[in-house]
């Protein structure tokens, strides 16, 4: 009889639903989850790392998300229009964003980045967007522009990554933590450029002191709009996300994964002057955004969203993320030292990750330099040690389902495949 993930192998392109590039052996499908941990079709037990790519940061079938999905799905999934839950959810993200006066809801991060793109290039009339090298905005073009190039070519010009993309005169890149190199590209292309889109925390590398409120004050003094993708770090780094944390207020702000307590949700909003680009009753003239989404708001995903926010805001949430994800950091420098690997350890809050380097880490080609061989070998022991994770990426995800024990669960398979490598 053939196996459920031979049958996955046979349907999807490598065996998965995007970026896994699992090998063959390795391929599964998964029956369910539980807080931090995954059951394949087999009966498998997997200790989950990735929590939906940083989507599940409230954990597996957490008990709040699933009741208020439950009462939800009986009264109605979607009507592509305001309702009670996206309403109120709307109101708690104006309330604690600092950046927020108005938003509308799409259905995911990408869409969220790339609504404020819109925006930007409307606002301001001009064409260009501004992005780091290595960062990652979402499944549209600018997203993916210069994601992980492997020929670095001189700032600002940009590497396609994929193919079937074409942005050659509508991004420009800078390398993240430069805050003289980016300067430069704006002072040079500052009436070309609508806005610069950040990850405040770059995939799992921290701003380094001042950058953040530099580029905030030299986009300002531009006329060029900050745009925060607070996809990831969204509700993750603190309940206000990395405008509370870092303390600086960007124009636009896109949110996604946490905010959905596992379920798909986007969100973008901003400055009224700017925000009210997308109403209707603008329809016909120059400066008009079109913006809708069938299934963006729907009362289920907002329902879940409500619900995990509930449990976000409560005591202690984020002194619990953030001592877990000093816990795995330490424990990964022990077993590492342990071994006498070379290694940084990079992250923030509940976000880890090990590049196999000898040289501090602080952008994408630090990043790069160290040995990717290496880290992808590691990803797959661990995988293979029915440890769940992306193994093209290296970034391990806590969540508030984890514990010090999962950790440490984590850390003795981190040691065995160290030991087997």
């Amino acid at each position: 009889m053939t196996s459920l993930a031979e049958r996955s192998l046979a349907v999807f392109p490598a065996g998965s639903n995007g970026e896994f590039d699992l090998p063959p052996e390795l391929a599964m499908v998964i029956a369910r989850g539980d807080g931090c941990r995954l059951w394949d079709s087999e009966g498998r037990e997997f200790l989950d790392f990735s929590m939906g790519w940083g989507s599940v940061l409230i954990g597996h079938a957490r008990p709040e998300v699933v009741e208020a999905v439950t009462a939800q799905a009986a009264l109605g999934s979607n009507f592509a229009y305001v309702n009670e839950h996206s309403l109120g959810l709307a109101e708690e993200i104006i309330r604690l964003s600092a950046a927020c006066v108005a938003l509308r809801f799409c259905a995911s991060g990408t869409e969220a980045t790339m609504y404020c793109q819109r925006l930007a290039r409307a606002f301001s009339g001009r064409a260009r967007i501004l992005k780091f090298e290595g960062a990652y905005h979402g499944a549209d073009e600018t997203g993916v522009t210069s994601l992980f190039p492997t020929k670095f070519r001189d700032f600002p010009e940009p590497d396609p990554t994929s193919a079937g993309i074409d942005v050659a005169d509508r991004v420009l890149v800078a390398p993240y933590n430069d805050l003289a190199a980016t300067r430069a590209i704006i002072e040079a292309h500052g009436p070309e450029i609508a806005a610069v889109i950040v990850e405040p925390l770059q995939r799992c590398t921290p701003p380094l002191e001042g950058f953040l409120e530099g580029l905030r004050a030299v986009t300002a003094e531009h006329g060029v709009l900050l745009i925060f993708d607070e996809v990831v770090t969204g509700f993750r780094l603190a309940y206000g996300g990395a405008q509370e944390y870092y303390g600086v207020v960007p124009d636009l702000v896109a949110y996604g994964k946490a905010l959905g307590g596992g379920y798909p949700i986007g969100a973008f909003g901003g400055r009224t002057d700017i925000m009210d680009l997308v109403r209707e009753d603008r329809m016909g003239g120059d400066g008009y955004v079109w913006v809708a989404s069938s299934l963006g708001g729907n009362p289920v995903s907002t329902a879940a969203a409500r619900a995990a926010l509930r449990v976000f805001s409560g005591d202690g949430v984020y002194d619990r993320l953030h001592g877990l994800g000093a816990y795995l950091r330490a424990g990964l420098r022990r077993v590492l030292d342990g071994r006498q690997i070379k290694a940084q350890i990079i992250g923030d809050g509940p976000l880890a990750q090990v590049v196999f380097s000898d040289r501090p880490v602080f952008d994408y080609r630090s990043t790069r330099a160290g040995d990717a061989a290496k880290g992808r070998a590691v990803m797959l022991g661990l995988f293979a040690r029915q440890v769940f994770l992306n193994p093209m990426g290296t970034k391990l995800y806590l969540s508030l389902a984890h514990d010090e024990a999962a950790c440490d669960e984590f850390l003795t398979r981190f040691d065995e495949t160290l030991a087997a490598l």
